[in-house]
């Protein structure tokens, strides 16, 4: 008899963490809803956006720090494990955590899509859902498909309460705790 996707057993946290010890360098692994991912390999846009976004964040905030591909735990009773491209909190936050930060103290996460089949499941529908549940007060998504910026906040049971989608160009206030004003403009330069 062939196990079914129903009864396919579950890989533990630990599992995964030790199998994303062990992957290459150039393979970035994350474990959302219990199915280990691939995060896709990003391109110098991708980086030119997260480098602007900690730029700014410096500027505003200096007490702040955006923390580029920073192991988080998310999800419900933290079981899942993400990779941010950015995780705003206070400067020395990550310090003692290992491979792994809680969500406490995290002001704001930052996810900018790639270029990949995946990106709709990934990016705007599980990591919104699993930043919630980890209550992160706020979820940036940089949408370059879409040419969009969305703010999620209000994280409250598992779900974001409240959503705003403005294009690139838009002046994008990010709420508190974050309190910074993005002026969106350079976006439509690193559109690929």
């Amino acid at each position: 008899m062939t196990p079914t996707t129903e009864h396919r057993p579950q890989m533990s946290v630990e599992e995964f963490e030790d199998l994303e010890r062990r992957a290459p360098e150039t393979v970035r692994l994350e474990f959302i809803k219990g199915r280990v991912q691939v995060k896709p390999v990003i391109d110098g846009n991708h980086d030119q956006i997260v480098a602007w976004l900690q730029r700014l964040c410096m500027q505003h905030r200096p007490e702040l720090w955006l923390y580029g591909e920073r192991g988080m735990k998310m999800e419900s009773y933290r079981k899942g494990r993400a990779r941010p491209d950015g995780v705003l909190a206070p400067f020395g936050f990550p310090a003692g955590h290992g491979d792994w930060s809680e969500s406490e103290g995290v002001l704001m996460v930052v996810e900018v899509t790639s270029h990949d089949a995946d990106t709709h499941r990934r990016d705007r529908v599980e990591k919104p859902e699993g930043y919630a549940a980890a209550g992160v007060p706020v979820y940036l998504l940089i949408d370059r498909e879409e040419c969009a910026v969305v703010v999620f906040n209000q994280p409250e049971s598992g779900r974001y309460r409240h959503q705003e989608t403005l294009p690139f160009g838009a002046t994008v206030t990010l709420p508190d705790p974050v309190g910074i004003t993005l002026d969106t403009r350079p976006l439509q330069d690193l559109v690929e």
